[in-house]
């Protein structure tokens, strides 16, 4: 079974449902029918994919979050709650303090899971955490698709 983790930015208001509806189908659907997820926690990419793979695919989907899911943001929460029962698995890794080396962490922990990284990354900012995820894989030598959102 193929593995693969899923990294995106929160900010995807600047396109339609529709238009992350169509990247989705194009670039996760291809891989879906034997694949299993690991899907971050987290709005935007994460929870417009997870709720697009819930209803479109027969994958099996793993959610990891950095913390707990309760600690999660209110859209977030509520793809989970929306497509429990498609859910394989919800990893909390219980870190104390949400910050950004959580959520690192919660990065590395899906990529070094998997066998590829499909990331969705708004803009070309080194700094960010898609960025950040993407190299992490690149570093291990894990294949790379990168979809520019």
């Amino acid at each position: 079974m193929r593995t693969i983790a899923i990294t995106g930015t929160r900010s995807t208001g600047h396109r339609s449902l529709d238009e992350y509806a169509g990247l989705f189908a194009s670039y996760l659907g291809p891989f879906s029918p034997d694949a299993l997820f690991y899907i971050g926690g987290a709005k935007g990419i994460d929870s417009l994919s997870l709720l697009w793979l819930a209803g479109n695919s027969d994958a099996r989907i793993v959610v990891v979050v950095p913390g707990t899911v309760d600690q999660q943001p209110a859209e977030a929460r509520q793809a989970i709650a929306r497509t429990r029962d498609r859910i394989t698995e919800i990893v909390e890794l219980g870190a104390s303090e949400l910050r950004a080396p959580a959520y690192h962490a919660r990065n590395r922990w899906m990529v070094d899971r998997s066998g590829m990284v499909i990331g969705f990354p708004h803009g070309d900012e080194p700094q960010s955490g898609t960025w950040q995820t993407l190299t992490y894989a690149s570093d291990l030598g894990k294949p790379r698709l990168i979809v520019p959102v």
